[in-house]
This record gives structure tokens, sequence and C-alpha cells, in this order.
């Protein structure tokens, strides 16, 4: 069998931005998994990894004498799976579009394949979803839970559900792994599956919609209203109101407030209160912030919330507009809307405007995050932050107004 590396298309990673500053673009959760757990699950292996120089330490490439070099941006298929096995070496595959899908090749590549390469593709012309933008992550995802719930269930059995005072409705779409705790909620998987990772907890008095996913250790507290297409990634703590949104892992949200059409990074934090716009006054499309073109983009849809980098995080009754994008490493506070978009290691809020983050301080409150869990905060992580704090540093600071829609 080939070595699977995913990598990291250009175009892709820089519209992928804030999320891409600290991961691959397979890093990116969609679904109940990321797209490089999808990978492992389909091929059967641990991939490694084609991307920016300065990630490389935390997610180096292995090639070996027969790889396959998948493009992460793309959601696994079994007729994609099959196409790619059947691969001759250095023969590809495209889309209909011209995007680079995969490639197998006996040779180790420095740069991601382009269909100006010297080998020979193929058209893959079966339905495929690709996380070309921020806003995929958000609308593919009920269709993704579906999928991972379907192959991540298969032949298994669920643990059951014992607490006397939970309703459940549709309880064969429910999976529940071992060690999660539900006490006195209603879970309803009429409209698609909901998945309970292992060893998390669904509080008193939480309601809860398919398709919906709650990561390993994740809690949801008290009186929690989660909304359907939603993943909740490991190790997160949230509460209040949730609708079609993707925490990747590590943050919390524990109060009330909502959060809609959102994406959030990990190691983020949402104060007590802190809400997000999703839906304009005037029901016209929402723009966001681009890094690929620095500026606001048209996304075409009328829904759109959050996007928050990691590491950042957002003091109580915090206001978000619709369509905002934070960086990695910010901290947002005070009253009034914020601006659509924040800076990475901005430090401040609207009303009296920001600054940037103290670098050495940023790092301290990293680590410490790191450690309330457990983690080591070790030199890559730290070497990846610096280097994006001399990225994002070296250009104009782009806190824009919070009245451009």
């Amino acid at each position: 069998m080939a070595n699977l590396i995913l990598f990291d298309d250009p175009g892709i990673r820089a519209a992928l931005l804030p999320f891409t500053f600290t991961r691959p673009v397979a890093g990116i959760r969609i679904g109940i998994q990321t797209l490089a757990e999808k990978w492992a699950d389909f091929l059967k292996q641990t991939p490694s990894f084609l991307t920016v120089g300065y990630l490389q330490k935390k997610f180096p490439q292995r090639p070996g004498a027969d790889n396959w070099y998948v493009n992460g941006a793309i959601c696994p298929t079994a007729a994609l799976q099959e196409a790619i096995a059947a691969l001759e070496n250095d023969k590809g595959l495209i889309t209909s579009s011209g995007l680079v899908i995969a490639l197998r090749t006996d040779k180790q590549l420095a740069d991601s394949p382009t269909v100006d390469d010297a080998y020979g593709f193929g058209t893959f012309t079966e339905p495929l979803t690709v996380v070309n933008h921020m806003w995929d992550i958000f609308v593919h995802n009920g269709d993704q839970i579906r999928a991972d719930f379907a192959r991540i269930t298969a032949g298994r059995t669920s643990q059951p559900i014992t607490d006397p005072f939970t309703r459940c409705y549709a309880p064969e779409n429910i999976f529940v792994e071992e060690g999660a705790t539900i006490r006195s909620a209603i879970l309803n998987a009429e409209g698609g599956p909901i998945y309970i990772g292992r060893d998390a907890t669904i509080s008193e008095g939480t309601i809860m919609i398919g398709p919906f996913s709650l990561g390993e250790g994740s809690t949801v507290n008290w009186g929690g209203k989660m909304r359907n297409n939603t993943t909740i990634g490991p190790f997160c703590k949230v509460g209040g109101e949730v609708g079609n949104s993707v925490f990747f892992g590590h943050s919390n949200k524990g109060h009330d407030g909502f959060l809609g059409n959102s994406v959030i990074g990990e190691w983020c934090n949402l104060g007590a209160n802190a809400n997000n716009s999703n839906l304009k006054n005037d029901y016209s499309n929402v723009k966001l912030h681009s890094y690929a073109t620095g500026r606001l983009e048209d996304t075409g849809r009328i829904f759109c919330g959050l996007m928050m980098g990691d590491f950042t995080k957002a003091g109580i009754s915090t206001m978000f507009n619709t369509g905002t994008v934070v960086g990695v490493s910010a901290n947002v506070f005070g009253s009034n809307f914020q601006p659509k978009h924040i800076s990475s290691f901005s430090w401040g809020g609207s009303i009296d405007g920001f600054t940037t983050y103290r670098l050495e301080k940023a790092l301290q409150v990293a680590a410490e995050a790191f450690r309330r869990r457990n983690k080591e905060f070790d030199k890559q992580e730290e070497d990846i932050l610096r280097e994006i704090f001399s990225i994002e540093r070296s250009r104009p600071v782009d806190n824009s107004s919070p009245f451009i829609f």
C-alpha cells in the first residue's frame, strides 16, 4: 500500500486562514472527525503532511518509495478511495474544474502537485465535498456528520442510555461511546444522527437536535440548547444556544449566549453572554474578510456568523457582528459590536480601539491553557505562534470598522 501524504493546496490554504495559520488544511474538523482522521479511516494508515515550512516540524512529511499525495481539503468517499487505490505511479486525479485531487508517485514532492507537473491526470467525475472557503465548514457540517456517523458506528453497538429522565426521539440514530454521561436531557435524532463521544457529558436540561456530534471528553452545560448541524470537538465545554457551528477542540463557550453559523478554532474561550449575529437585518448576503485577497468577499450566503482562530479569547457580553473574522491569539472585550475583522495578536475592543498583544504575554497565556488540560506547550507550539506573530505584524493591522457590511 502506498504512503499517505495530505497536501495543502496553496489557494485553498490562503482562503481558510486564520484556521490554517496553526494547522494543515486536513487538520480542519468538519463532521465528527478532522479531514485527516477521515482519510486515516478510509485508507487505514496514519497520514503525514505537505504544508508550509513553519508547520512542518509539528506536521512533518514522511515520504516513502510509493506515495499517495492527496488534497487535504477534500472529504473522502468510497468512490474516491477506490479511484486513488487504482492509480498507477506518476498518475493522478483532478476535478472537472482542474483541482488536483491526488497523485501517486515514487518521488518526494517539495511543493503541492499541479496539473503543470509532468504527470498524467484523469478526471474524477463523482460528487465531492471540498472545503474551499471558511463557510464551507459549517455549510457541509450536517452532511459530514451523517457520513462520519454511518462509517464510525457501522457494525457497532451503542452504549445504553439508562437515565430514566432522558427522552430520546429516534433512538436508533443515537450512538453513545463508553464513559459518556447523560442526565435529564432531550435528544431528538429524527432529523439526523447524534454522536456522543467517549467520556462526554450531557448535563441536566440539555436539548440536543441531530445531526449533532459531541466529541470525546466534551461537556454540554446545564440547560444547553444545541441545534442541529453542530459539532463540538473533543474536550470542549459549551452552554447557551449553539446552532450550525463547529468547535475544533479544547475550546469553551460555557455560559449563556448565542453562537450560530460559526467556526471556533482550538484553545478559544467565549465569555459569559458572548453573542454573534448570523443574519443581517436586510437579508442580504454576508461578506467575510479574506486573508487571500485582503478584502471583504461575498459568501453568497445570508447566514454566516463568527470565524475565530486558535487561542483567541472574548470577554463577557462581547458582541460579534454578522460575518466576523478574528485571527489567532487575539483578546477581544468591551461593549458595542466588534470590527468585522480583528487581526491576530490584537488586544482591545471597538470602543477604546486595539493594540498589539504582547507576544510573551500571549505565549504565557497559551502555555497556561495547555497546563489546565494537562498538556505540554512545547517549543514547536511556541515557534508556530512566534512565526504567526511575525507574519501578521509584518503587514498593517486591519481591525476594520464594525459598521462595514
